[in-house]
C-alpha cells in the first residue's frame, strides 16, 4: 500500500525525508516503480469507477478537491517529464559517442565530429520520445529542445510548472520564445518572468508569449532586428486539414501586412453585408479571400477559373447515390463528405450541352474517356498492387502511393508527403513495389538512422499494408493507410469469390492541370499490369477515372525537383533530411 499521507518536505532543517532520500539513492528505477504503483491504482479507478463518481452520493466539494489534486499532479509530472527528457537525451549522446569510439578504435581522428554525433543521437531520442509519448516527431523535437532550456537555464519557470503556479503550455511557450537567446540571456528572462508570476497568474499562452517577446527585445534589441529580417525570408503558406470537409489556409508573413489584410477583408465583408448580402461575417471573409485568389485577375476583373492538379477518389455509389454512406478522398487531405465534391465532379464528368463551352476544349471527349484501373483490398479497402524493377518509384506508382497513404506514414506524423520510400531499402534488396513502398515526409525518411527497425508487419488477424516502426528504446508502433471505402460486409454463403460486393466499387478520380491532356504510358501500363496480381490477392476491382488536363510526367518531375530543393534545407525541428 502506498503511503497514506504525503511525506514532509524535510525531517529537519538540513535534511530530506527518508522516503525522498531512498528514492534519490535508488535512482530512476525507484521513481518509475512508484509511478507504476500509483498508476495502477488510479487507472483501476478511472476504468472501473464503480460509485466513485456518483454525483448523487457525493458532495460537490469532494470533486473540486479531486480536480485540484489532479491538476497539481499534472504539473509535477510535467516537470518530472522535462527533466527525464533531458537526461534521456544526454544518455543517448554519451552512448552514441561510445559507439563511434568503438567503431574507429585507436584512430580517433576518423571519428565524426562531436556535433555530428550529437545530432544523430538527438534524432534517435526524438524518435524514442515520439513513440513513447505518441507525439509527432516534430512536436517531440520541439518539446525536448524546450525542456532542455527549462532544465539548464530557466529553473524558476520549471519550478513554477512543478508547483502549479503556471500551466505547462504557458511554460513551454516561454521556453520556446527564449530559444533565440543564449543561456545567460535566458536566465535573465527566467528571472524577469519569475518576478512577474503574480501578474501572469491568469494569463493565457498568448500573453506569456508577449511577455517573453518584450523581455527578449529588452535584452537584445539589435538581435531582435536581425531576427525579424531573417524571419521575413521564411514567409510561407500552409494547408491544414480540418473536419467535415473543411480546411485552413495559413499565411506566415510580417505582422503588419497580415493585420492589414485581415482588416481589409473584414471591411469588405461589412460592405457586402450593408449591401444586402446574406451570411455570417466570417463566412463572407472566407468567400472574399477565395474569390481574390481563384476568380480575380491582377486588374481586379474576372479571370478564367484556375485549374490545378487535384486528385479525388470517390466510388460511383457516392457520386450518384448520396445515401450510399461512402466518403470521398481528397489528395493531400484525406476523407471528406461526398457532398463536398459531388457537384464539382458531376460538372466536369458530364458532356457539355450544344450551347455550353467545354472546359477542356477540343480534348474534352478524350479527357473524359481516360480510365485507370486500380484495386482495393477485399477487407481493408486499401489500394493494392503495382510493382517496378527500377530503384526510383515510377510516376504512376508514386501517385498510387500518395492515393493510398494520403500523408506521411511515420508514427504520429501529420506532415505532408515529400518522398516515396522503400520500407526495406533498395540497397538491401528491397524491391520497388507497393508492398515495399510508403509515403514519408523528409524527416521520417531518415528512418535508417533514427529508428532501430522499420519492416512490414504481417498479421493474419489484421490484414492490409501494415508497417512496424521500432525505436531504439524498443517501443514498436504500427501504421496502416486509411481505408478508401467502407469495409466489405461478411461474404454470403453462396459467394464463390469469398467476399460480398454490395455494389459497384468503381472510383472516379478528378485530376485537372494546366496544359493539354496526354495520358502517361506508365500510368496506362500500370493499370493493365495490376489486373493479374490483384485477382491473385483476391482484391476487389475498381475503376478510377482521371478527368482533367495533365501534361505527361510534368507534375511528377516538378514534384521531384521540389522535393530535392526542399530536402536540402533543415526541417522545422532542426534536422537535416537525407535523400530518399
Amino acid at each position: 500500500m502506498l503511503m497514506s499521507t504525503p511525506p514532509s518536505p524535510a525531517d529537519g532543517p538540513d535534511g530530506p525525508s527518508q522516503e525522498v532520500a531512498a528514492l534519490h539513492a535508488s535512482g530512476p528505477a525507484a521513481v518509475a516503480e512508484l509511478l507504476g504503483d500509483a498508476g495502477f491504482l488510479l487507472r483501476s479507478i478511472a476504468v472501473e469507477p464503480e460509485v466513485m463518481f456518483d454525483a448523487e452520493s457525493r458532495a460537490r466539494e469532494e470533486y473540486v478537491n479531486l480536480l485540484h489534486k489532479a491538476q497539481e499532479m499534472r504539473g509535477i509530472l510535467d516537470a518530472l517529464e522535462a527533466r527525464t527528457l533531458v537526461a534521456l537525451s544526454e544518455a543517448t549522446r554519451l552512448e552514441r559517442v561510445r559507439e563511434a569510439q568503438a567503431q574507429v578504435g585507436p584512430e580517433l581522428s576518423a571519428m565524426p565530429s562531436l556535433e555530428k554525433l550529437h545530432q544523430r543521437a538527438d534524432a534517435r531520442s526524438r524518435r524514442d520520445v515520439s513513440h513513447m509519448t505518441r507525439r509527432s516527431p516534430s512536436d517531440a523535437g520541439r518539446t525536448m529542445a524546450s525542456a532542455r532550456r527549462l532544465v539548464t537555464s530557466m529553473p524558476h519557470l520549471l519550478t513554477a510548472m512543478a508547483t502549479g503556479k503556471a500551466a505547462a503550455a504557458s511554460i513551454y511557450a516561454a521556453a520556446d520564445g527564449a530559444a533565440v537567446l543564449d543561456a545567460a540571456q535566458r536566465s535573465q528572462v527566467d528571472d524577469a518572468l519569475h518576478a512577474r508570476l503574480p501578474d501572469l497568474d491568469g494569463a493565457g499562452t498568448r500573453r506569456w508569449r508577449q511577455a517573453v517577446a518584450l523581455a527578449v527585445h529588452g535584452l537584445d534589441p539589435e538581435g531582435e532586428t536581425v531576427r525579424h529580417r531573417r524571419s521575413r525570408t521564411q514567409r510561407h503558406v500552409t494547408f491544414t486539414p480540418g473536419s467535415h470537409g473543411m480546411a485552413t489556409i495559413s499565411a506566415y508573413m510580417p505582422a503588419i501586412d497580415a493585420r492589414l489584410m485581415h482588416k481589409r477583408i473584414s471591411l469588405e465583408a461589412e460592405r457586402r453585408q450593408a449591401g444586402g448580402e446574406k451570411g455570417p461575417h466570417g463566412a463572407l471573409m472566407a468567400d472574399i479571400l477565395r474569390d481574390a485568389v481563384l476568380t480575380r485577375d491582377e486588374s481586379g476583373g474576372s479571370a478564367p477559373p484556375v485549374t490545378v492538379d487535384l486528385g479525388v477518389i470517390i466510388t460511383d455509389r457516392a457520386l450518384f447515390h448520396p445515401g450510399s454512406g461512402d466518403v470521398a478522398h481528397l489528395e493531400g487531405y484525406g476523407p471528406v463528405p461526398a457532398e463536398a465534391v459531388r457537384e464539382q465532379l458531376r460538372a466536369i464528368t458530364a458532356t457539355p450541352g450544344p450551347s455550353q463551352r467545354d472546359p477542356f476544349g477540343a480534348d474534352g471527349p478524350d479527357v473524359r474517356a481516360v480510365m485507370r484501373r486500380l484495386y482495393t483490398h477485399p477487407t481493408t479497402g486499401e489500394l493494392v498492387s503495382m510493382d517496378s524493377q527500377a530503384r526510383a518509384f515510377p510516376p504512376a506508382m508514386g501517385r498510387f502511393l500518395t492515393w493510398r497513404d494520403t500523408s506521411c506514414r511515420g508514427p504520429f506524423c501529420n506532415a505532408s508527403v515529400r518522398h516515396h520510400d522503400h520500407i526495406t531499402p533498395f540497397s538491401r534488396g528491397g524491391p520497388t513495389s507497393l508492398d515495399n513502398g510508403q509515403d514519408l515526409c523528409a524527416h521520417c525518411n531518415q528512418k535508417e538512422d533514427d529508428a532501430l527497425a522499420v519492416e512490414r508487419a504481417g498479421d493474419p488477424e489484421h490484414p492490409g499494408h501494415r508497417v512496424a516502426w521500432t525505436s531504439w528504446s524498443g517501443t514498436t508502433r504500427v501504421t496502416a493507410p486509411p481505408p478508401l471505402i467502407g469495409q466489405t460486409p461478411p461474404a454470403e454463403p453462396d459467394d464463390p469469390d469469398g467476399f460480398a460486393v454490395a455494389g459497384p466499387d468503381e472510383f472516379s478520380g478528378a485530376s485537372t492541370d494546366e496544359g493539354t491532356q496526354a495520358s502517361s504510358d506508365e500510368g496506362t501500363q500500370a493499370g493493365a499490369d495490376d489486373e493479374a496480381p490483384a485477382r491473385t490477392a483476391e482484391a476487389e476491382k475498381a475503376s478510377v477515372r482521371e478527368v482533367g488536363t495533365q501534361e505527361s510526367g510534368k507534375r511528377e518531375t516538378d514534384q521531384r525537383d521540389t522535393n530535392r530543393r526542399e530536402g536540402e534545407g533543415p526541417e522545422p525541428d532542426g534536422s537535416v533530411p537525407s535523400p530518399p
